[in-house]
């Protein structure tokens, strides 16, 4: 077996930015166990690539996951309560409309980790520390896109979609996380292969394994606009809406997982549960990486309520919620084209830590389900992500 006393960061082969990670051998294959100066070059390396992948971590415990993903925010408070208000996997992200109410649950033991996957596991079998059977539901863009693909598309031509274009955040009260791990414990074997249908006419093909996840760099996106662009994207800050994945549950995404069909059928804000105006997140459309000091278009298309751009002459327009996605749409639409776009095909064991405040990613593929057909498509992971105590900045 090959031995290192040091951590070694290689680039990943074909890809615009990632690298894989070789942990040296005093952490006893637990990157919570990193020396200062080994982390302080994993956190670079983090900033730097924006998705860093360390293989063979398929036993990782949840504590070590929660204490690695908190260390690279040293403004960090400790967690207010178990229920998980403190670090965005709370009532927010449980409520029965919302979008993300079926996406996993957490673990009992370190309730910061949410256990996500496709399939049923029994008490005790690996990742599944809690003491009862659970269930898992594979995100799939038949739920949440306007016109989803059909039957016959999705079995028969193995079509798929990007289910939702995003930034790990509440986007409501809590600001958005550092980083995401994200640990695949229980992996499907990458044998069958997807192709994502962009129905945009565009002829623009992704091919890649069922279930992969996807990344786009924030800094290429900001990098490839126009000047123009650049100098609207730079004098703008994004508006989201209170609750914003309860406001969005009634209305369907388009079908490149960018942002929402505007009909009016979001939820009307005195619907919604109560809310502040305090809480509401405006928040700058680039942010600035404080390693690099590159700037990256950040926004989250889906979310979005409103855009308010500063003027030559100093005044402020605002741009309300259809035209805003109209907006969002023409600035996020060329960075996932498939030459852009770094599809991570999960092994068993691999920790894929990303810059949440530098990258935005989406959820693949789809699955046959939790019985006998979908017996061998089961997979489960853990994945961790903390709000914050600050906002992402934009420096000029």
């Amino acid at each position: 077996m090959h031995k290192t006393d040091k951590l070694t960061v290689t680039p990943l082969a074909k890809t615009a930015f990632g690298a894989s990670v070789e942990l040296p051998d005093y952490a006893n294959n637990d990157p919570a166990n990193l020396n200062d100066d080994d982390f302080e070059q994993l956190f670079n390396a983090v900033h730097e690539n924006l998705v860093v992948v360390i293989p063979g971590q398929a036993e990782l415990p949840p504590k070590s996951q929660y204490l690695l993903t908190k260390r690279f925010d040293p403004t960090l408070p400790e967690p207010k309560d178990v229920a998980g208000a403190s670090y965005g996997h709370g009532k927010e992200f449980r409520h029965s409309q919302s979008v993300l109410r079926k996406d996993g649950t957490s673990v009992k033991s370190q309730p910061q980790v949410q256990i996500l996957g496709q399939g049923v596991f029994e008490a005790g079998e690996p990742g599944n520390d809690n003491d009862e059977t659970i269930k898992l539901t594979h995100p799939s863009h038949t739920t949440f896109h306007h016109t989803p693909l059909t039957e016959d598309e999705i079995k028969n031509e193995h079509k798929t979609r990007f289910y939702r274009w995003h930034i790990d955040s509440a986007l409501y009260d809590l600001s958005p996380p550092v980083v995401t791990t994200l640990l695949g414990i229980k992996v499907p074997p990458a044998t069958q292969t997807q192709t994502i249908d962009y129905a945009d006419g565009s002829g623009d093909v992704l091919e890649l394994t069922q279930g992969a996840t996807c990344f786009v760099s924030g800094a290429r996106a900001f990098k490839n606009l126009s000047e123009e662009d650049k100098q609207f994207a730079l004098n703008t800050t994004v508006e989201y809406a209170p609750h914003p994945y309860i406001f969005i549950s009634p209305a369907g995404a388009t079908s490149d997982g960018l942002t929402m069909v505007s009909e009016g059928k979001e939820f009307a804000f005195d619907k919604l549960p109560e809310w502040e105006e305090s809480k509401i997140k405006k928040l700058p459309m680039v942010w600035t990486n404080p390693v690099t000091k590159e700037p990256h278009l950040q926004l989250h298309g889906c979310c979005l309520y409103k855009m308010h751009t500063k003027k030559e002459d100093g005044s402020v327009e605002t741009i309300d919620l259809v035209e805003a996605r109209e907006k969002a749409h023409k600035l996020m639409r060329p960075s996932i084209a498939p030459s852009e776009v770094l599809a991570h095909s999960w092994k068993q064991g691999d920790l894929v830590i990303f810059f949440n405040r530098g990258v935005w990613h989406s959820v693949t593929g789809e699955f046959k389900g939790v019985g006998a057909e979908g017996k061998d498509e089961r997979r489960l992971m853990h994945q961790c992500n903390i709000a914050s105590s600050n906002d992402p900045i934009c420096v000029r």
